[in-house]
């Protein structure tokens, strides 16, 4: 498990050393949102394996999803890369969280960034209900390239400061 899964999975989970660590070149407005995990934390697993479509599921009582987590210093990610590997991933992962309606999470953390480091994004996924389809209409998704492969922009996703708002609602 890498430095940054271990972090995401903590801050969701509410852990207070963690969140005050993150929170450390933060604003404090996106503190304040940080900390509202607290009140409203997850369970946060740790997906078995690469091979898995995803790397951590959130699960609580009014919504739970799994979050596949990319870290780089590049602020983008083009899926077609590394063999096509991630957009099969990616394209499975939809297909999955279609059938068996669960919330698709993307987090994207670049390396050495002051602030909120983390960008989350999602897909657009059919058969969602309550909590996880309001969620899913709010945050960013992934956006296709030309030959429609997924392409991942740091800076077009949600700040996790923000996601974590919007969950503990």
């Amino acid at each position: 498990m890498s430095v940054y899964e271990r972090e995401l999975r903590e801050i969701l989970a509410g852990n207070e050393e963690i969140l005050k660590r993150v929170t450390k070149s933060c604003s404090e407005e996106e503190t304040k949102k940080y900390m509202k995990i607290k009140k409203k934390p997850f369970i946060v697993v740790r997906a078995a394996g690469s091979l898995g479509i995803a790397d951590i599921v959130a699960i609580r009582g009014d919504i739970s999803f799994i979050v596949e987590i990319k870290v780089r210093k590049e602020k983008e990610i083009l899926f077609s890369h590394e063999g096509g590997r991630m957009q099969r991933k990616a394209e499975e992962m939809k297909e999955k969280c279609e059938m068996t309606s669960i919330l698709p999470i993307f987090a994207y953390r670049i390396k050495g960034a002051r602030g909120d480091a983390w960008r989350i994004f999602t897909i657009e996924i059919h058969g969602l209900q309550g909590k996880s389809e309001q969620v899913n209409k709010m945050v960013p998704k992934l956006e296709k390239t030309g030959n429609g492969n997924y392409i991942m922009k740091w800076e077009n996703g949600m700040k996790l400061s923000d996601f974590i708002e919007i969950v503990s609602t």
